[in-house]
């Protein structure tokens, strides 16, 4: 089950934390949605329960759903890999799962890419993250995965200039960028660029909104206090337009932290989302 242009993937962080692999699956299916992405302590929370690995390949295609893409790679830049976070610190349980983790899941769950971000910076430079960014592509393309970078304002690879200078750089045939509403508005957004950067190395996309304003603190903001897309002031219609200029045609997922939707039933927060993103690209 191929995710194709114009998917709508519902991502794992609009739904609360530990909920179960089943409800989360179901959900998503109810509100129309071809795929989900999922983060490793999703996978792992599972295995924990008593699925198996073919358990879950089972559940994913009773509900018709693929698995877009994992998260998180935290460790493919210079000195990551070396960085060791202690559990009791770990509060979103990334930093155990390491790179042969990461692809183990992905293989398992047949997933389709996963995303790459920049987390404790470095005096590394841009030649050195695309040498970098390289490498992983081609470790991850002996598991037939993509590899997205997403670019976060506060880290090394703050906006899509950056990104695109190390995927360009890296110029490997399974490496894109991860264009991310949020973080793309909260950042230097930059129409002209992204109408210059060809349609296929955008590889992921993720909608969401926020108000005009960016908030004082940003890293705080967009774990708990994103928008549905078209509830805020993003220029999503100038956006999608740009995307659509340059022929991008990755799956749509729709990533909303948001603690006040992580109060709502998952049916519903589904159901929200997905009516949501669905005006957003009626209008576009």
């Amino acid at each position: 089950m191929a995710l194709q242009s114009g998917d709508l993937v519902l991502c794992s962080g609009t739904l609360r934390r530990g909920l179960p692999f089943q409800e989360r699956l179901a959900a998503a299916s109810a509100a129309g949605f071809a795929g989900v992405s999922l983060w490793g302590r999703d996978y792992q929370e599972a295995r924990d329960s008593g699925l198996s690995d073919g358990d879950l390949r089972a559940m994913l295609n009773e509900y018709g759903l693929s698995v877009a893409e994992m998260d998180l790679a935290w460790w493919w830049l210079p000195g990551a890999d070396a960085v060791q976070i202690p559990p009791a610190f770990d509060d979103q349980d990334i930093f155990r799962f390491k790179e042969r983790d990461v692809f183990a899941m992905a293989e398992a769950l047949e997933a389709r890419s996963i995303n790459a971000v920049d987390v404790f910076g470095g005096d590394w430079g841009l030649e050195e993250a695309a040498a970098s960014f390289s490498a992983l592509c081609r470790r991850a393309a002996d598991h037939g995965l993509l590899v997205h970078v997403e670019f976060l304002p506060w880290s090394r690879i703050p906006d899509l200039a950056t990104a695109w200078s190390v995927v360009r750089d890296a110029d490997e045939p399974n490496g894109g960028i991860a264009l991310d509403a949020w973080h793309y508005f909260r950042s230097s957004p930059d129409d002209e660029l992204l109408r210059a950067i060809p349609g296929d190395r955008i590889v992921a996309l993720q909608l969401n909104d926020a108000p005009a304003v960016p908030e004082p603190d940003l890293p705080q903001a967009t774990l708990h206090d994103r928008l549905l897309p078209g509830e805020g002031d993003l220029d999503l219609d100038t956006l999608l337009a740009s995307l659509r200029s340059i022929g991008t045609n990755a799956p749509i997922g729709v990533e909303v932290f948001s603690d006040a939707l992580r109060l709502l039933p998952p049916m519903e927060v589904a159901r929200l989302a997905g009516d949501a993103v669905r005006r957003v690209l009626a209008r576009a």
